[in-house]
């Protein structure tokens, strides 16, 4: 879909445009960023990361699978100490722990990779390589007829460059 992107030298100013762009309900707004900046998260809107979910369920499946392999082992071959039960899982909650740890560590890359979309092939539609060396960039997704408002509110915000794309 078509849409306008606005470069920004100061955060403030870039801030300021996505609350007004959001105000206005011009469309989707997705901001390019040199460093995370909590200022913009807040402007955008943007919840919590879905990240968490993969480290969660990670853990959980590295845990329930550290229990059930270290309980299956020891049912093919037991080790017969004192009379105690053969598969007891007071003994096995360290390896439980540390397949959790290692499940849900490479289960959070994964969930990191795949939200962050990496690797992208393409370069997305109004990035510019000053985005990552210290500028700012708003890109406003919107219909060529709201295209010359989303400018305008680009420009009154402070943006150096404004243009359309596609």
């Amino acid at each position: 879909m078509p849409g306008v992107i606005g470069a920004f030298h100061e955060l403030d100013a870039a801030v300021h445009a996505i609350e007004e762009l959001k105000q206005k309900r011009l469309g989707e707004v997705t901001v390019y960023t040199p460093t995370p900046r909590h200022e913009l998260e807040h402007a955008i809107g943007a919840g919590p990361s879905p990240v968490r979910r993969f480290t969660l369920i990670g853990g959980f499946c590295g845990a329930t699978f550290g229990y059930w392999i270290a309980t299956w082992i020891s049912d093919y071959w037991p080790l017969v100490v004192g009379g105690k039960a053969i598969a007891s899982w007071v003994p096995y909650t360290i390896f439980g722990f540390e397949m959790m740890v290692l499940i849900g560590g490479l289960s959070t890359v994964v969930g990191l990779f795949i939200n962050s979309r990496v690797p992208r092939l393409t370069m997305t539609v109004g990035y510019d390589p000053r985005f990552s060396h210290g500028d700012y960039g708003v890109w406003v997704e919107c219909t060529p007829a709201d295209a010359v408002t989303a400018e305008s509110v680009l420009r009154e915000s402070g943006a150096v460059e404004v243009r359309s794309e596609r």
